[in-house]
């Protein structure tokens, strides 16, 4: 069973920074990309940023310059380094693994980010 585990949410005023952490469980394998949604109140939820197993990254546009997806393969562990946090970045943030031959997702229970103006 694929369990991931979401950690470093909390309460930053604006222009501070968060690092969140993602650790899959440890006997997960063929992870072919990990990646950072949110999901604001009243809103859809979003792809922040997501790397692959081969080096390949992607932001949102208003992450990118702000936010960094950080990928440990070794420790199936990804992290998103979070500055210059702005109000509309308020949102639960929820890790994202796509395993095996057919990218099957598999989600975080979230950790909420909150963003005082």
């Amino acid at each position: 069973q694929v369990q991931l585990v979401e950690s470093g949410g909390g309460l930053v005023q604006a222009g501070g920074s968060l690092r969140l952490s993602c650790v899959a469980s440890a006997s997960v394998s063929d992870i072919k990309a990990m990646a950072w949604y949110r999901q604001a109140p009243g809103k859809e939820l979003e792809l922040v940023a997501i790397r692959t197993s081969t080096g390949g990254v992607n932001y949102s546009d208003d992450t990118k310059g702000r936010f960094t997806i950080i990928r440990d393969n070794a420790e199936n562990s990804v992290y998103l380094q979070m500055n210059s946090l702005k109000p509309e970045d308020t949102a639960a943030y929820y890790c994202n693994a796509n395993i095996g031959a057919r990218w099957e997702h598999y989600w975080g229970r979230g950790t909420q980010v909150t963003v005082s103006g």
